[in-house]
């Protein structure tokens, strides 16, 4: 009897390893920046990354489009002002900062945070800074921890390995706009010991109070400073998305700046559950981000481990 209970025993461990699915994870090596690629000029004249990128795909062909982070500077905010200048420093000051990439020829600019990760090294941005949907990879690509006003007080981190969700490779789903960027050391620091680092949440209940932070470049803005909004998460009216939105009228710039929930103003402190990514053009007053679920931890795992 012993035999065959072994046997089926090993049959059983034989076959466990093909019950767990590969994670859906897309990953690209970047390569070397070239040495003073990122002049001060050239940060200056980089385009935040909504103002050429309109989302084409429509629900069914109903209902508005989506764009990616903002409606164009032609179209007039409604409603009061839902943003402000964050001053209050703490962490969010130092672990937010200002991407800068290229795309397919173009210098961009986005926003990411520093988060906790197990090899110091990780950022939170938009899928769509990292990886244009179903076509390239963002080169060129670093992170400004706690820029301000063209300072870069804490240095300037150049990408290792970048990490996108399957759904948003291949069918550019923004539902799964998220990227997770694994950066290299500089001057034998990592990211996370320079610029701290945020705590990052995955399956958090949703609806609740948010920060959304980022460096909106668009007109009125113009990406120098830090700036944030806040307000209640709520679920995507159009239901085009599984994606919360928030009241915030940031525009093309603060793409994947860190969304925060439980956030403490007087330390800066709170969790990252999603970025900013996209808006409706039927309504500039609403940002609308990714809910951090499984897919979105299978991407920062694989990142944390680069």
């Amino acid at each position: 009897m012993t035999p065959v209970l072994t046997a089926l025993t090993l049959a059983l461990a034989t076959l466990s390893p093909a019950a767990v699915p590969p994670p859906d994870v897309v990953h690209h090596w970047a390569a070397a920046v070239p040495d003073g690629y990122w002049t001060p000029e050239r940060m200056a004249k980089a385009l935040p990354i909504g103002l050429l990128e309109v989302v084409q795909k429509l629900a069914t062909g109903l209902g508005p489009e989506r764009r990616r982070q903002a409606a164009p500077a032609r179209v007039r905010q409604r409603g009061p002002v839902s943003s402000a200048r964050w001053q209050s420093g703490g962490l969010v000051g130092r672990a937010t900062g200002r991407v800068f990439l290229t795309m397919d020829g173009v210098d961009f600019v986005c926003s990411a945070g520093s988060v906790r990760s197990a090899n110091r090294d990780v950022v939170v941005t938009a899928g769509h800074c990292v990886k244009d949907g179903t076509g390239a990879w963002a080169r060129n690509w670093v992170f400004v921890p706690g820029y301000d006003g063209g300072a870069r007080p804490l240095g300037t981190f150049s990408a290792r390995r970048m990490f996108v969700a399957g759904p948003w490779s291949r069918a550019a789903d923004d539902s799964y706009d998220v990227g997770m960027v694994a950066l290299n050391a500089q001057l034998g620091r990592h990211v996370n010991d320079a610029a701290g680092a945020l705590e990052i949440g995955f399956g958090v209940k949703r609806g609740q109070q948010t920060h959304g932070f980022g460096y909106p470049a668009d007109p009125p803005y113009d990406g120098e400073r830090l700036m944030y909004c806040a307000g209640t998460a709520r679920p995507d009216p159009h239901s085009q998305t599984h994606d919360q939105g928030l009241r915030c009228d940031l525009t093309a710039g603060a793409s994947g700046g860190p969304w925060l929930t439980g956030f403490d103003a007087a330390t800066g402190r709170g969790t990252v559950t999603s970025v900013s990514s996209f808006k409706y053009s039927d309504d500039n007053s609403m940002m609308y981000g990714p809910y951090f679920g499984s897919a979105a931890k299978q991407v920062f795992d694989m990142a944390e481990k680069a």
